[in-house]
This record gives structure tokens, C-alpha cells and sequence, in this order.
């Protein structure tokens, strides 16, 4: 459907459908809450700001590339079916197929306390045919307002049970990754991917001197990042997700990835970025029995320090 076609089914006081960058559509949302900005080319939640908030919590590249099949740099990646490399075929795109296929929009609501609710649901395709044979249905739920909640629900139609990988790949607005710390994880086992994939237990706080990327195991513990710089916290609230990934590509890995642009001080949008990622993963992929569901939600939310 066009914008004015979704605009004329799924229209809310504070819901809009717009054609946007790169020609793709995009749900926008201004409510007493939040603002946000959906693209229904993977149910990608391309920003979210609360109005408590000068600063947007979810960031994206000022040189994110927008296009038919293009991956989005920043806002809310969704991974599935499966989560990093597929486990067999090399081929395959990393983290799966959702987040460059087209979603349809299934539901839209205004919620007694304000907040704006879309429900999309991921559309196959002969790729997704090709690249996963199971009847699964993915849908994603975006609750906008003062939090963001998302929701990511897996319904196994086929006649025998599947397992699946997956994560939210949230890019969080920080001011400057020197200084900022993630809480939540410490005594928490994690495969360190830069360090060979080795197996290391979290000491305190997650501090950033250079490159992480880790999967932290068998956690289900809410996520807090402290960031002194802009004054705040942001909580990374979660169930349904036993792991959780920390990453910053820092200087090296962001100027080959070419796409992290300058940031607001020139020093470059990779320093102003953490990913703190919901999912399931490595050791938690999950099982999910022929007709029944799987549903992973996160909530984000910001406050003052």
C-alpha cells in the first residue's frame, strides 16, 4: 500500500505514513510522549526521542544510506531468523533477511495513556523462501511514548518444531563512548568475538577503551548505560531474551564500514553510539514447537542522572 492508502486504513491522531528518504515509506509519530520514525522496509525503527529528552535515545547516522535492500546504519536492526553468520550457508546475508525485506502493517492504535501502537508483520518472498524454508510468521510491535517498547513475536505454522536466533541490534545515543559504561552484566559469562570468540566472565561495569563486541549469555538482567556526558541513563528493559550483545566498532572497523559519519563534534558518530542488543543468541537460540509462539520484548526508557 502507498502512504495515502495506509494513511486511510491505519491513521491515528498521531500516526502518519510518509514517503521518505531513498523512496521508501516510513510511519512518523509525534505524541505527548515521543517522537519516532518507522520504515516499513524492515520494520526498522529508524529513531526515537522522548520529549523529556533534548537528545534522541535511539541514534542514527547523519550518513545512514536509505534504499530498496539497503541496511539502515543506527536505529533498531531486527535480526532474524537467525543472529551473526548463518550457520551453513556463508551466502546468506549476516544477522538474516528481516531487516532489508519489506514489513506490511497489520494494526494501528492509540492507547488510553497517549502512546502510538503499530503492529507489522514481515512479508516472504522467494529470498526468505530460499533462505529459510520454515512456515514461521514474524510480526513486530512498536509502542511509542515515553518509552519505546518493542515486540518480536515468532509463531511457528509449520508441523514441526524450529529454532531460530535473533536480537534487536539498537543503536543507542550517547556523548562520547570514553566515558559512558553499561551496567547489568557484571559476573556474566560472554563470547568475546574480538578476541578470537573466547569465553570471558564480565568483571563490574562495561567500559570502552577500543573495539567490544561480545555476546553476553544466560542473562535475562535489565541493561543500564550510564552516560555522564549528556547526564543520563538509558535502561534496556527486557524478557523473552536470554543474551545480550555489546558493541562499538571504534575508529578502525567504523572508517572501513564508511557510513558512521562525522557526529556532532567531528570526532566521529561512532564515539557517540553504543549497541546494546535484546536477543537470543550463540548458547540461547531458541526452540519454538510447531503452533505455538515465541514473543521477545524490550523496553527502553531515559531518565536524568
Amino acid at each position: 500500500m502507498n502512504p495515502s492508502d495506509l494513511n486511510s486504513r491505519y491513521g491515528q491522531p498521531n500516526l502518519n505514513f510518509v514517503e521518505g528518504a531513498g523512496g521508501l515509506t516510513y510511519a512518523e509519530i509525534d505524541n505527548a510522549g515521543g517522537v519516532a520514525s518507522i520504515c516499513l522496509q524492515g520494520a526498522h525503527i529508524v529513531s526515537w526521542r522522548p520529549k523529556s529528552q533534548a537528545e534522541p535515545v535511539v541514534w542514527v547516522s547523519e550518513q545512514a544510506k536509505y534504499g530498496p535492500g539497503k541496511s539502515i546504519r543506527g536505529g533498531v536492526p531486527v535480526c532474524w531468523p537467525w543472529f551473526g553468520p548463518h550457520a551453513t550457508e556463508k551466502t546468506f546475508p549476516g544477522h538474516g533477511f528481516a531487516r532489508t525485506v519489506m514489513w506490511q502493517v497489520t494494526a494501528s492504535a492509540t492507547l488510553a495513556n497517549g502512546d502510538t501502537q503499530v503492529r507489522f508483520m514481515l512479508m516472504p518472498n522467494d529470498q526468505t523462501h530460499a533462505q529459510f524454508g520454515k512456515a514461521c510468521r514474524a510480526e513486530l510491535v512498536a509502542t511509542v511514548g515515553a518509552t519505546l517498547q518493542v515486540d518480536l513475536v515468532t509463531s511457528n505454522l509449520d508441523t514441526e518444531a524450529v529454532e531460530i536466533g535473533e536480537a534487536l541490534h539498537t543503536y543507542l545515543r550517547i556523548g562520547d563512548i570514553g566515558t559512558a559504561t553499561v551496567t547489568g552484566l557484571d559476573g556474566c559469562e560472554y563470547v568475546d568475538k574480538v578476541d578470537g570468540g573466547q569465553r570471558k566472565t564480565q568483571a563490574g561495569a562495561v567500559a570502552f577503551t577500543g573495539e567490544v563486541d561480545r555476546v553476553y549469555v544466560n542473562t535475562e538482567a535489565e541493561c543500564v548505560i550510564e552516560d555522564p556526558d549528556l547526564k543520563r541513563r538509558i535502561r534496556i528493559a527486557k524478557t523473552g531474551s536470554r543474551s545480550t550483545v555489546v558493541w562499538t566498532p571504534w575508529l578502525e572497523k567504523a572508517e572501513k564500514m564508511g557510513d558512521f559519519g562525522p557526529g556532532k563534534t567531528n570526532q566521529g558518530g561512532w564515539r557517540e553510539m553504543v549497541c546494546v542488543e535484546s536477543g537470543n543468541a550463540v548458547d540461547n537460540v531458541v526452540g519454538v514447537p510447531a503452533g505455538a509462539s515465541h514473543t521477545m520484548t524490550v523496553v527502553y526508557s531515559a531518565e536524568a542522572m
